[in-house]
Protein backbone atom coordinates (compact mmCIF):
# COMPACT_ATOMS: atom_id res chain seq x y z
CA UNK A 1 0.00 0.00 0.00
CA UNK A 2 2.78 2.44 0.90
CA UNK A 3 4.59 1.52 -2.30
CA UNK A 4 1.39 2.19 -4.28
CA UNK A 5 0.88 5.59 -2.60
CA UNK A 6 4.51 6.53 -3.20
CA UNK A 7 4.24 5.70 -6.87
CA UNK A 8 0.99 7.64 -7.10
CA UNK A 9 2.56 10.74 -5.54
CA UNK A 10 5.52 10.50 -7.90
CA UNK A 11 3.20 10.23 -10.86
CA UNK A 12 1.29 13.29 -9.67
CA UNK A 13 4.49 15.31 -9.44
CA UNK A 14 5.59 14.05 -12.86
CA UNK A 15 2.26 15.02 -14.42
CA UNK A 16 2.43 18.44 -12.75
CA UNK A 17 5.86 19.01 -14.24
CA UNK A 18 4.55 18.01 -17.65
CA UNK A 19 1.73 20.54 -17.32
CA UNK A 20 4.18 23.28 -16.34
CA UNK A 21 6.41 22.42 -19.29
CA UNK A 22 3.42 22.40 -21.65
CA UNK A 23 2.20 25.79 -20.43
CA UNK A 24 5.69 27.25 -20.71
CA UNK A 25 6.05 25.88 -24.22
CA UNK A 26 2.74 27.42 -25.26
CA UNK A 27 3.48 30.72 -23.62
CA UNK A 28 4.29 33.96 -25.33
CA UNK A 29 3.44 37.61 -25.35
CA UNK A 30 -0.16 38.73 -25.66
CA UNK A 31 -1.20 39.14 -29.26
CA UNK A 32 1.12 36.46 -30.71
CA UNK A 33 -0.41 33.41 -32.38
CA UNK A 34 2.25 30.72 -32.66
CA UNK A 35 2.51 29.17 -36.13
CA UNK A 36 4.89 26.52 -37.39
CA UNK A 37 7.45 26.53 -40.15
CA UNK A 38 8.21 29.59 -42.21
CA UNK A 39 5.13 31.64 -41.28
CA UNK A 40 6.14 35.13 -40.12
CA UNK A 41 3.59 37.92 -40.46
CA UNK A 42 1.95 40.74 -38.56
CA UNK A 43 -1.74 40.08 -39.19
CA UNK A 44 -3.32 42.88 -37.14
CA UNK A 45 -2.04 46.17 -35.75
CA UNK A 46 -3.49 49.13 -33.87
CA UNK A 47 -2.57 51.65 -31.18
CA UNK A 48 -3.90 51.06 -27.69
CA UNK A 49 -4.75 54.72 -27.08
CA UNK A 50 -6.37 55.18 -30.50
CA UNK A 51 -8.43 52.08 -31.34
CA UNK A 52 -10.25 54.05 -34.06
CA UNK A 53 -7.04 55.06 -35.85
CA UNK A 54 -6.98 54.12 -39.53
CA UNK A 55 -4.53 51.24 -40.11
CA UNK A 56 -3.45 49.85 -43.50
CA UNK A 57 -1.28 46.73 -43.69
CA UNK A 58 0.40 46.28 -47.08
CA UNK A 59 1.61 42.69 -46.97
CA UNK A 60 3.53 42.64 -50.28
CA UNK A 61 5.60 45.67 -49.25
CA UNK A 62 5.62 44.70 -45.56
CA UNK A 63 4.45 48.20 -44.52
CA UNK A 64 1.92 49.28 -41.90
CA UNK A 65 0.52 52.82 -42.13
CA UNK A 66 -1.33 54.31 -39.16
CA UNK A 67 -3.17 57.65 -39.18
CA UNK A 68 -3.77 59.13 -35.72
CA UNK A 69 -5.91 62.18 -34.84
CA UNK A 70 -4.56 65.67 -35.34
CA UNK A 71 -2.57 66.86 -32.33
CA UNK A 72 -1.43 63.38 -31.27
CA UNK A 73 2.08 63.11 -29.83
CA UNK A 74 3.75 60.09 -31.44
CA UNK A 75 6.75 59.92 -29.10
CA UNK A 76 5.33 57.36 -26.64
CA UNK A 77 2.71 55.10 -28.22
CA UNK A 78 1.76 51.53 -27.32
CA UNK A 79 0.84 49.15 -30.13
CA UNK A 80 -1.51 46.17 -29.96
CA UNK A 81 -0.87 43.52 -32.58
CA UNK A 82 -1.13 39.88 -33.53
CA UNK A 83 1.63 38.02 -35.31
CA UNK A 84 2.55 34.58 -36.52
CA UNK A 85 5.99 33.12 -35.91
CA UNK A 86 7.83 32.28 -32.72
CA UNK A 87 8.25 34.56 -29.74
CA UNK A 88 7.49 38.25 -30.07
CA UNK A 89 8.50 40.69 -32.82
CA UNK A 90 11.44 42.93 -32.01
CA UNK A 91 12.11 46.62 -32.64
CA UNK A 92 15.76 47.63 -32.42
CA UNK A 93 16.53 44.41 -30.57
CA UNK A 94 13.78 45.01 -27.99
CA UNK A 95 11.12 42.31 -27.70
CA UNK A 96 7.65 43.79 -28.24
CA UNK A 97 4.72 42.92 -25.98
CA UNK A 98 1.33 43.70 -27.49
CA UNK A 99 -0.50 46.32 -25.45
CA UNK A 100 2.56 47.04 -23.28
CA UNK A 101 5.76 48.13 -25.07
CA UNK A 102 6.17 51.87 -25.66
CA UNK A 103 7.84 53.21 -28.83
CA UNK A 104 8.67 56.60 -30.31
CA UNK A 105 7.12 56.76 -33.80
CA UNK A 106 8.67 60.07 -34.82
CA UNK A 107 10.49 57.95 -37.42
CA UNK A 108 9.23 54.68 -38.95
CA UNK A 109 9.78 51.62 -36.78
CA UNK A 110 10.93 48.26 -38.23
CA UNK A 111 9.23 45.27 -36.56
CA UNK A 112 11.18 42.05 -37.13
CA UNK A 113 9.09 38.85 -37.02
CA UNK A 114 10.91 35.52 -36.72
CA UNK A 115 9.56 32.23 -38.08
CA UNK A 116 10.06 28.80 -36.58
CA UNK A 117 12.69 28.02 -39.20
CA UNK A 118 14.73 31.08 -38.21
CA UNK A 119 13.87 33.24 -41.22
CA UNK A 120 12.61 36.77 -40.60
CA UNK A 121 10.30 39.38 -42.10
CA UNK A 122 10.53 43.11 -41.42
CA UNK A 123 7.39 45.26 -41.25
CA UNK A 124 7.94 49.01 -41.32
CA UNK A 125 5.36 50.90 -39.25
CA UNK A 126 4.78 54.56 -40.10
CA UNK A 127 2.54 56.71 -37.93
CA UNK A 128 1.14 59.87 -39.53
CA UNK A 129 -0.84 62.64 -37.84
CA UNK A 130 -4.07 63.56 -39.63
CA UNK A 131 -4.56 67.07 -40.97
CA UNK A 132 -6.60 69.56 -38.98
CA UNK A 133 -9.54 69.19 -41.37
CA UNK A 134 -9.53 65.38 -41.52
CA UNK A 135 -12.84 63.83 -40.46
CA UNK A 136 -13.39 60.57 -42.32
CA UNK A 137 -14.76 57.24 -41.10
CA UNK A 138 -13.09 54.52 -43.16
CA UNK A 139 -14.55 51.33 -41.67
CA UNK A 140 -17.47 50.19 -39.51
CA UNK A 141 -18.57 46.85 -38.06
CA UNK A 142 -19.71 45.40 -34.75
CA UNK A 143 -17.54 43.83 -32.06
CA UNK A 144 -19.89 40.84 -31.73
CA UNK A 145 -20.24 40.43 -35.51
CA UNK A 146 -16.88 41.22 -37.15
CA UNK A 147 -18.06 39.62 -40.40
CA UNK A 148 -20.87 42.17 -40.66
CA UNK A 149 -18.80 44.88 -42.33
CA UNK A 150 -20.49 48.17 -43.09
CA UNK A 151 -20.71 49.44 -46.65
CA UNK A 152 -19.87 53.17 -46.75
CA UNK A 153 -21.39 55.21 -49.58
CA UNK A 154 -21.57 58.87 -50.58
CA UNK A 155 -19.21 61.54 -51.83
CA UNK A 156 -20.03 64.26 -49.30
CA UNK A 157 -21.52 64.54 -45.81
CA UNK A 158 -23.94 63.09 -44.83
CA UNK A 159 -22.53 59.69 -45.80
CA UNK A 160 -24.39 56.38 -45.38
CA UNK A 161 -23.22 53.13 -43.79
CA UNK A 162 -25.32 49.98 -44.30
CA UNK A 163 -24.72 46.93 -42.10
CA UNK A 164 -26.50 43.56 -42.28
CA UNK A 165 -26.27 41.46 -39.11
CA UNK A 166 -27.20 37.76 -38.76
CA UNK A 167 -30.78 36.65 -38.28
CA UNK A 168 -31.93 36.82 -34.68
CA UNK A 169 -29.51 39.58 -33.71
CA UNK A 170 -30.84 41.93 -31.05
CA UNK A 171 -29.90 45.40 -32.24
CA UNK A 172 -30.76 47.35 -29.09
CA UNK A 173 -27.31 47.13 -27.51
CA UNK A 174 -24.64 46.75 -30.20
CA UNK A 175 -21.01 47.87 -29.80
CA UNK A 176 -19.46 49.28 -32.97
CA UNK A 177 -15.83 49.01 -34.03
CA UNK A 178 -14.77 51.73 -36.43
CA UNK A 179 -11.81 53.65 -37.82
CA UNK A 180 -11.88 57.43 -38.16
CA UNK A 181 -9.38 60.24 -38.72
CA UNK A 182 -11.12 62.93 -36.67
CA UNK A 183 -10.33 63.98 -33.12
CA UNK A 184 -13.63 62.64 -31.83
CA UNK A 185 -16.80 60.77 -32.77
CA UNK A 186 -20.25 61.28 -31.21
CA UNK A 187 -23.77 59.94 -31.49
CA UNK A 188 -25.96 62.82 -30.37
CA UNK A 189 -24.00 64.17 -27.38
CA UNK A 190 -22.38 60.85 -26.40
CA UNK A 191 -18.71 60.35 -27.27
CA UNK A 192 -18.08 57.04 -29.04
CA UNK A 193 -15.16 54.72 -28.28
CA UNK A 194 -14.51 52.05 -30.89
CA UNK A 195 -15.09 48.60 -29.44
CA UNK A 196 -16.63 49.97 -26.24
CA UNK A 197 -19.68 52.23 -26.63
CA UNK A 198 -23.06 50.52 -27.11
CA UNK A 199 -26.01 51.95 -29.05
CA UNK A 200 -29.59 51.01 -29.92
CA UNK A 201 -29.77 50.54 -33.70
CA UNK A 202 -33.52 49.98 -33.89
CA UNK A 203 -33.50 53.20 -35.89
CA UNK A 204 -30.58 54.64 -37.91
CA UNK A 205 -27.86 56.33 -35.88
CA UNK A 206 -25.94 59.44 -36.97
CA UNK A 207 -22.23 59.27 -36.15
CA UNK A 208 -20.68 62.74 -36.19
CA UNK A 209 -16.92 62.85 -36.78
CA UNK A 210 -15.28 66.09 -35.65
CA UNK A 211 -12.00 67.36 -37.10
CA UNK A 212 -9.36 69.33 -35.21
CA UNK A 213 -10.57 72.51 -36.93
CA UNK A 214 -14.07 71.84 -35.50
CA UNK A 215 -15.64 70.98 -38.85
CA UNK A 216 -17.75 67.81 -38.91
CA UNK A 217 -18.91 64.98 -41.15
CA UNK A 218 -21.99 62.85 -40.54
CA UNK A 219 -22.23 59.11 -41.15
CA UNK A 220 -25.76 57.64 -40.98
CA UNK A 221 -25.64 53.98 -39.88
CA UNK A 222 -28.55 51.72 -40.81
CA UNK A 223 -28.62 48.15 -39.46
CA UNK A 224 -30.66 45.43 -41.16
CA UNK A 225 -31.29 41.99 -39.63
CA UNK A 226 -30.96 39.14 -42.12
CA UNK A 227 -33.80 36.67 -42.61
CA UNK A 228 -33.74 33.33 -40.75
CA UNK A 229 -32.73 31.48 -43.92
CA UNK A 230 -29.95 33.90 -44.92
CA UNK A 231 -26.64 32.11 -45.39
CA UNK A 232 -24.49 33.96 -47.90
CA UNK A 233 -20.88 35.08 -47.98
CA UNK A 234 -21.12 38.50 -49.60
CA UNK A 235 -17.47 39.57 -49.53
CA UNK A 236 -14.13 37.78 -49.19
CA UNK A 237 -10.47 38.77 -49.11
CA UNK A 238 -7.41 38.31 -46.91
CA UNK A 239 -6.34 40.56 -44.04
CA UNK A 240 -2.79 40.70 -45.39
CA UNK A 241 -3.92 41.28 -49.00
CA UNK A 242 -6.99 43.55 -48.96
CA UNK A 243 -6.58 44.24 -52.68
CA UNK A 244 -6.95 40.51 -53.44
CA UNK A 245 -10.74 40.51 -53.53
CA UNK A 246 -12.50 37.19 -53.94
CA UNK A 247 -14.77 36.68 -56.94
CA UNK A 248 -17.94 34.90 -55.80
CA UNK A 249 -19.81 32.85 -58.39
CA UNK A 250 -22.65 30.36 -58.61
CA UNK A 251 -26.42 30.43 -58.20
CA UNK A 252 -26.85 27.54 -55.77
CA UNK A 253 -24.72 25.82 -53.13
CA UNK A 254 -21.90 24.90 -53.46
CA UNK A 255 -20.76 28.36 -54.53
CA UNK A 256 -17.21 29.24 -55.60
CA UNK A 257 -14.86 31.98 -54.42
CA UNK A 258 -11.71 32.63 -56.47
CA UNK A 259 -8.90 34.71 -54.97
CA UNK A 260 -5.53 35.59 -56.53
CA UNK A 261 -2.75 36.58 -54.13
CA UNK A 262 0.64 38.16 -54.98
CA UNK A 263 3.50 36.08 -56.29
CA UNK A 264 5.50 34.44 -53.52
CA UNK A 265 2.62 34.32 -51.02
CA UNK A 266 2.63 31.35 -48.65
CA UNK A 267 -0.78 29.67 -48.45
CA UNK A 268 -0.08 28.61 -44.87
CA UNK A 269 -1.64 30.58 -42.04
CA UNK A 270 -3.74 33.03 -44.09
CA UNK A 271 -6.38 35.09 -42.29
CA UNK A 272 -9.56 35.74 -44.28
CA UNK A 273 -11.80 38.77 -43.91
CA UNK A 274 -15.35 38.15 -45.03
CA UNK A 275 -18.92 39.39 -44.71
CA UNK A 276 -21.81 37.02 -44.22
CA UNK A 277 -25.56 37.10 -43.69
CA UNK A 278 -25.49 33.76 -41.86
CA UNK A 279 -25.49 33.14 -38.15
CA UNK A 280 -22.05 31.50 -38.22
CA UNK A 281 -19.35 30.19 -40.55
CA UNK A 282 -17.19 27.08 -40.13
CA UNK A 283 -14.32 25.34 -41.88
CA UNK A 284 -14.54 21.73 -40.84
CA UNK A 285 -15.41 21.92 -37.16
CA UNK A 286 -13.66 25.25 -36.59
CA UNK A 287 -15.79 28.38 -36.27
CA UNK A 288 -14.43 31.17 -38.44
CA UNK A 289 -14.00 34.73 -37.18
CA UNK A 290 -13.43 37.31 -39.89
CA UNK A 291 -10.02 38.92 -39.59
CA UNK A 292 -8.89 36.44 -36.92
CA UNK A 293 -9.01 32.73 -37.83
CA UNK A 294 -5.97 31.26 -39.59
CA UNK A 295 -6.32 28.57 -42.26
CA UNK A 296 -3.96 26.62 -44.50
CA UNK A 297 -5.16 26.74 -48.10
CA UNK A 298 -4.39 24.07 -50.71
CA UNK A 299 -2.77 25.05 -53.99
CA UNK A 300 -5.19 25.74 -56.83
CA UNK A 301 -7.24 24.14 -58.29
CA UNK A 302 -7.98 22.48 -54.92
CA UNK A 303 -10.22 24.47 -52.59
CA UNK A 304 -11.14 24.97 -48.93
CA UNK A 305 -14.83 24.61 -48.03
CA UNK A 306 -16.53 27.28 -45.90
CA UNK A 307 -19.93 26.28 -44.48
CA UNK A 308 -22.35 29.13 -43.72
CA UNK A 309 -25.02 28.29 -41.14
CA UNK A 310 -28.35 30.12 -41.24
CA UNK A 311 -30.48 30.80 -38.17
CA UNK A 312 -32.95 28.13 -39.35
CA UNK A 313 -30.10 25.55 -39.36
CA UNK A 314 -29.86 25.34 -43.16
CA UNK A 315 -26.39 25.68 -44.68
CA UNK A 316 -24.56 26.81 -47.82
CA UNK A 317 -21.09 25.78 -48.98
CA UNK A 318 -18.51 28.20 -50.41
CA UNK A 319 -15.43 26.56 -51.92
CA UNK A 320 -12.49 29.00 -51.77
CA UNK A 321 -9.74 28.55 -54.36
CA UNK A 322 -6.55 30.58 -53.88
CA UNK A 323 -4.22 31.12 -56.83
CA UNK A 324 -0.72 32.55 -56.40
CA UNK A 325 0.01 35.07 -59.17
CA UNK A 326 2.84 34.40 -61.57
CA UNK A 327 6.12 36.24 -61.03
CA UNK A 328 6.12 39.81 -62.29
CA UNK A 329 8.34 40.58 -65.25
CA UNK A 330 8.24 44.27 -64.34
CA UNK A 331 10.53 46.31 -62.16
CA UNK A 332 10.02 46.54 -58.40
CA UNK A 333 10.94 49.63 -56.39
CA UNK A 334 13.75 49.04 -53.90
CA UNK A 335 14.23 52.58 -52.68
CA UNK A 336 14.74 54.16 -49.28
CA UNK A 337 14.75 57.79 -48.19
CA UNK A 338 11.87 59.24 -50.16
CA UNK A 339 9.87 56.04 -49.89
CA UNK A 340 8.60 54.12 -52.89
CA UNK A 341 5.05 54.64 -54.09
CA UNK A 342 3.33 51.25 -53.58
CA UNK A 343 1.77 50.10 -56.85
CA UNK A 344 -0.07 47.09 -55.47
CA UNK A 345 -1.44 44.90 -58.23
CA UNK A 346 -0.32 47.43 -60.87
CA UNK A 347 3.23 46.28 -60.10
CA UNK A 348 2.49 43.22 -62.22
CA UNK A 349 1.81 45.28 -65.37
CA UNK A 350 3.96 47.20 -67.84
CA UNK A 351 0.96 48.91 -69.49
CA UNK A 352 -2.39 49.52 -67.83
CA UNK A 353 -5.34 51.64 -68.97
CA UNK A 354 -9.04 52.11 -68.32
CA UNK A 355 -10.36 52.76 -71.84
CA UNK A 356 -7.96 51.32 -74.45
CA UNK A 357 -4.45 50.29 -75.46
CA UNK A 358 -3.75 50.71 -79.16
CA UNK A 359 -0.69 49.95 -81.28
CA UNK A 360 -0.43 51.34 -84.79
CA UNK A 361 2.89 49.59 -85.43
CA UNK A 362 4.83 46.59 -84.20
CA UNK A 363 5.80 47.37 -80.62
CA UNK A 364 7.90 45.24 -78.27
CA UNK A 365 6.39 44.81 -74.81
CA UNK A 366 8.02 43.04 -71.89
CA UNK A 367 5.47 42.34 -69.16
CA UNK A 368 1.71 42.18 -68.79
CA UNK A 369 -0.81 44.64 -70.22
CA UNK A 370 -4.48 45.11 -69.35
CA UNK A 371 -7.58 47.28 -69.65
CA UNK A 372 -10.45 47.71 -67.17
CA UNK A 373 -13.34 48.45 -67.18
CA UNK A 374 -13.39 48.68 -70.99
CA UNK A 375 -13.73 45.48 -73.01
CA UNK A 376 -10.80 43.40 -74.15
CA UNK A 377 -11.59 44.38 -77.73
CA UNK A 378 -10.28 47.90 -76.98
CA UNK A 379 -6.74 46.49 -77.00
CA UNK A 380 -5.24 46.26 -80.49
CA UNK A 381 -1.80 44.94 -79.53
CA UNK A 382 -0.66 41.93 -81.55
CA UNK A 383 0.49 38.83 -79.71
CA UNK A 384 3.74 39.09 -81.67
CA UNK A 385 4.44 42.31 -79.76
CA UNK A 386 4.17 40.55 -76.39
CA UNK A 387 7.76 39.42 -75.80
CA UNK A 388 6.78 38.20 -72.33
CA UNK A 389 3.66 38.54 -70.23
CA UNK A 390 -0.04 38.23 -70.97
CA UNK A 391 -2.99 40.37 -72.02
CA UNK A 392 -5.51 40.71 -69.15
CA UNK A 393 -9.13 41.52 -69.99
CA UNK A 394 -12.47 41.84 -68.18
CA UNK A 395 -14.23 39.60 -70.71
CA UNK A 396 -13.27 37.38 -73.65
CA UNK A 397 -13.30 39.88 -76.52
CA UNK A 398 -9.55 40.36 -77.11
CA UNK A 399 -8.77 39.31 -80.67
CA UNK A 400 -6.14 36.63 -80.01
CA UNK A 401 -6.40 33.94 -77.34
CA UNK A 402 -2.75 32.94 -77.84
CA UNK A 403 -1.46 35.67 -75.51
CA UNK A 404 -4.58 36.67 -73.58
CA UNK A 405 -6.21 35.41 -70.40
CA UNK A 406 -9.96 34.90 -70.17
CA UNK A 407 -11.78 37.41 -68.01
CA UNK A 408 -14.66 35.02 -67.31
CA UNK A 409 -12.95 31.68 -66.66
CA UNK A 410 -12.26 30.42 -63.11
CA UNK A 411 -14.90 32.65 -61.60
CA UNK A 412 -13.44 35.75 -63.23
CA UNK A 413 -10.09 35.48 -61.44
CA UNK A 414 -8.18 37.25 -64.23
CA UNK A 415 -10.79 40.01 -64.40
CA UNK A 416 -10.28 40.53 -60.69
CA UNK A 417 -6.52 40.86 -61.23
CA UNK A 418 -6.85 43.63 -63.82
CA UNK A 419 -9.72 45.34 -61.95
CA UNK A 420 -7.59 45.40 -58.81
CA UNK A 421 -4.51 46.59 -60.69
CA UNK A 422 -6.41 49.55 -62.17
CA UNK A 423 -7.79 50.46 -58.74
CA UNK A 424 -4.30 50.17 -57.23
CA UNK A 425 -2.86 52.41 -59.97
CA UNK A 426 -5.38 55.10 -59.03
CA UNK A 427 -4.43 54.72 -55.37
CA UNK A 428 -0.75 55.03 -56.31
CA UNK A 429 -1.48 58.17 -58.35
CA UNK A 430 -3.20 59.81 -55.36
CA UNK A 431 -0.43 58.64 -53.02
CA UNK A 432 2.29 60.13 -55.23
CA UNK A 433 0.33 63.37 -55.63
CA UNK A 434 0.03 63.78 -51.87
CA UNK A 435 3.65 63.17 -50.86
CA UNK A 436 5.15 66.06 -48.89
CA UNK A 437 8.15 64.48 -47.14
CA UNK A 438 10.85 65.45 -47.82
CA UNK A 439 9.71 68.94 -48.70
CA UNK A 440 9.22 69.17 -52.48
CA UNK A 441 11.29 71.40 -54.73
CA UNK A 442 8.59 73.55 -56.34
CA UNK A 443 8.24 75.13 -59.80
CA UNK A 444 11.81 74.23 -60.83
CA UNK A 445 12.70 75.91 -64.12
CA UNK A 446 9.13 77.19 -64.40
CA UNK A 447 8.38 73.76 -65.83
CA UNK A 448 11.30 73.53 -68.27
CA UNK A 449 13.89 71.18 -66.79
CA UNK A 450 15.74 70.51 -70.03
CA UNK A 451 19.49 70.17 -69.53
CA UNK A 452 19.23 70.02 -65.73
CA UNK A 453 20.79 67.44 -63.42
CA UNK A 454 18.47 66.52 -60.54
CA UNK A 455 19.18 64.69 -57.30
CA UNK A 456 16.72 62.36 -55.52
CA UNK A 457 13.66 63.86 -53.85
CA UNK A 458 10.23 65.26 -54.66
CA UNK A 459 9.66 67.84 -57.41
CA UNK A 460 6.36 69.67 -57.78
CA UNK A 461 4.85 71.90 -60.50
CA UNK A 462 1.57 73.74 -61.00
CA UNK A 463 2.47 74.08 -64.69
CA UNK A 464 3.16 71.67 -67.52
CA UNK A 465 6.68 70.21 -67.70
CA UNK A 466 8.91 70.16 -70.79
CA UNK A 467 12.03 68.08 -71.36
CA UNK A 468 13.78 68.54 -74.68
CA UNK A 469 17.25 68.27 -76.15
CA UNK A 470 19.68 70.95 -77.28
CA UNK A 471 18.82 73.21 -74.36
CA UNK A 472 21.32 76.10 -74.42
CA UNK A 473 21.12 76.69 -70.66
CA UNK A 474 22.68 73.34 -69.75
CA UNK A 475 21.63 74.10 -66.18
CA UNK A 476 23.38 72.23 -63.40
CA UNK A 477 26.08 70.75 -65.60
CA UNK A 478 23.74 68.25 -67.26
CA UNK A 479 24.10 67.09 -70.84
CA UNK A 480 22.11 68.49 -73.73
CA UNK A 481 20.07 65.38 -74.55
CA UNK A 482 17.27 65.96 -72.03
CA UNK A 483 17.36 65.77 -68.23
CA UNK A 484 19.73 63.77 -66.00
CA UNK A 485 18.69 62.06 -62.75
CA UNK A 486 21.81 61.62 -60.61
CA UNK A 487 21.89 59.02 -57.81
CA UNK A 488 25.63 59.21 -57.13
CA UNK A 489 25.09 60.19 -53.49
CA UNK A 490 22.48 57.55 -52.64
CA UNK A 491 23.00 54.87 -55.25
CA UNK A 492 20.39 52.39 -56.41
CA UNK A 493 18.08 52.93 -53.43
CA UNK A 494 17.46 56.58 -54.36
CA UNK A 495 13.87 57.57 -55.19
CA UNK A 496 12.43 60.39 -57.32
CA UNK A 497 8.79 61.54 -57.24
CA UNK A 498 7.63 64.12 -59.78
CA UNK A 499 4.26 65.80 -59.13
CA UNK A 500 2.58 67.65 -62.02
CA UNK A 501 -0.74 69.35 -61.28
CA UNK A 502 -4.18 68.43 -62.60
CA UNK A 503 -4.68 69.01 -66.34
CA UNK A 504 -0.98 69.88 -66.77
CA UNK A 505 1.11 67.82 -69.19
CA UNK A 506 4.53 66.20 -69.44
CA UNK A 507 6.31 66.25 -72.80
CA UNK A 508 9.59 64.48 -73.56
CA UNK A 509 11.17 65.68 -76.80
CA UNK A 510 10.30 68.57 -79.10
CA UNK A 511 8.64 68.72 -82.49
CA UNK A 512 10.88 69.56 -85.40
CA UNK A 513 14.50 68.77 -86.20
CA UNK A 514 17.83 69.72 -84.64
CA UNK A 515 19.00 72.09 -83.38
CA UNK A 516 15.59 73.23 -82.04
CA UNK A 517 13.68 69.95 -82.17
CA UNK A 518 14.09 66.20 -81.98
CA UNK A 519 14.11 63.39 -79.40
CA UNK A 520 15.09 63.83 -75.76
CA UNK A 521 16.03 61.43 -72.99
CA UNK A 522 15.53 61.02 -69.27
CA UNK A 523 19.09 59.96 -68.44
CA UNK A 524 20.07 57.93 -65.37
CA UNK A 525 23.39 58.41 -63.58
CA UNK A 526 25.09 57.06 -60.46
CA UNK A 527 23.08 53.86 -60.16
CA UNK A 528 19.55 55.26 -60.55
CA UNK A 529 16.88 52.64 -61.27
CA UNK A 530 13.81 53.25 -63.43
CA UNK A 531 11.78 51.26 -60.90
CA UNK A 532 12.44 53.93 -58.25
CA UNK A 533 11.22 56.88 -60.34
CA UNK A 534 7.56 57.98 -60.26
CA UNK A 535 6.00 60.55 -62.61
CA UNK A 536 2.56 61.60 -61.32
CA UNK A 537 0.98 63.69 -64.08
CA UNK A 538 -2.44 65.37 -63.98
CA UNK A 539 -2.71 65.55 -67.78
CA UNK A 540 -1.37 63.86 -70.89
CA UNK A 541 2.11 62.36 -71.13
CA UNK A 542 3.58 62.66 -74.63
CA UNK A 543 6.83 60.97 -75.62
CA UNK A 544 8.06 62.19 -78.98
CA UNK A 545 9.70 59.97 -81.63
CA UNK A 546 12.85 58.08 -80.57
CA UNK A 547 12.87 59.65 -77.08
CA UNK A 548 13.84 57.45 -74.12
CA UNK A 549 11.75 57.66 -70.93
CA UNK A 550 12.79 56.19 -67.56
CA UNK A 551 10.34 55.63 -64.71
CA UNK A 552 6.79 54.73 -63.75
CA UNK A 553 4.17 56.92 -65.44
CA UNK A 554 1.04 57.54 -63.34
CA UNK A 555 -1.27 59.80 -65.34
CA UNK A 556 -4.84 60.96 -64.78
CA UNK A 557 -5.40 60.91 -68.54
CA UNK A 558 -3.42 59.26 -71.35
CA UNK A 559 0.07 58.25 -72.45
CA UNK A 560 0.89 58.91 -76.11
CA UNK A 561 4.09 57.32 -77.41
CA UNK A 562 5.15 58.38 -80.87
CA UNK A 563 7.12 56.27 -83.35
CA UNK A 564 10.29 54.71 -81.93
CA UNK A 565 9.87 56.06 -78.38
CA UNK A 566 11.03 53.83 -75.52
CA UNK A 567 9.78 53.50 -71.92
CA UNK A 568 11.95 51.74 -69.35
CA UNK A 569 9.35 51.28 -66.61
CA UNK A 570 5.55 51.38 -66.78
CA UNK A 571 2.76 53.30 -68.49
CA UNK A 572 -0.23 53.38 -66.09
CA UNK A 573 -3.01 55.57 -67.48
CA UNK A 574 -6.50 56.40 -66.24
CA UNK A 575 -7.73 56.66 -69.84
CA UNK A 576 -5.70 55.32 -72.80
CA UNK A 577 -2.21 54.29 -73.88
CA UNK A 578 -1.30 54.83 -77.54
CA UNK A 579 1.67 53.02 -79.11
CA UNK A 580 3.35 53.34 -82.51
CA UNK A 581 6.17 50.80 -82.84
CA UNK A 582 7.52 51.36 -79.33
CA UNK A 583 9.44 49.41 -76.69
CA UNK A 584 7.99 49.20 -73.17
CA UNK A 585 9.29 47.22 -70.21
CA UNK A 586 12.15 47.00 -67.71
Amino acid sequence: MNIFMGVTKSLRWFMALLVVAFVAGCGGSSGVAVAPGSTKAITAYSLAAYPAAVVTINEPLKTIAVIVPNGTSVTALVATFTSTGVGSPTVGGVSQVSGTTVNDFTLPKPYIVTAGDGTTATYTVTVSVASASSKAMSSFSFAAYPAAIGTITGTASPFDIAVTVPSGTVVTNLVATFAATGTGVKVASVSQVSGTTANDFTTPKAYIVTAADSTTATYRVTVTVASTSAKAITGYSFAAFPASIGVISGTTSPFAIAVTVPNGTSLTGLVATFTTTGASVTVGAVTQVSGTTLNNFPAAPASLAYTVHAADATTAIYNVTVTVAAASTSLVCTGTGTSCVPLGGADNFSILAQTMITDAGASSITGNIGVSPAAGSTMTVACASMLTGKVYQVDDTFADAACSLSGTASGGANKTIVDTAVANALTAYNDAAGRTVPAPTVELGAGNISGMTLTPGIYKWSTSVLIYANNPNNIGGGDTTGVTLDCTAGGSTSVFIFQIAAAQTLTLGQSGTAPTGGPANINLKGGCLASNIFWQVGGDVTILPNSVFNGNILTATQVVMQSGAVVHGRALAQTAVTLISNAVGP
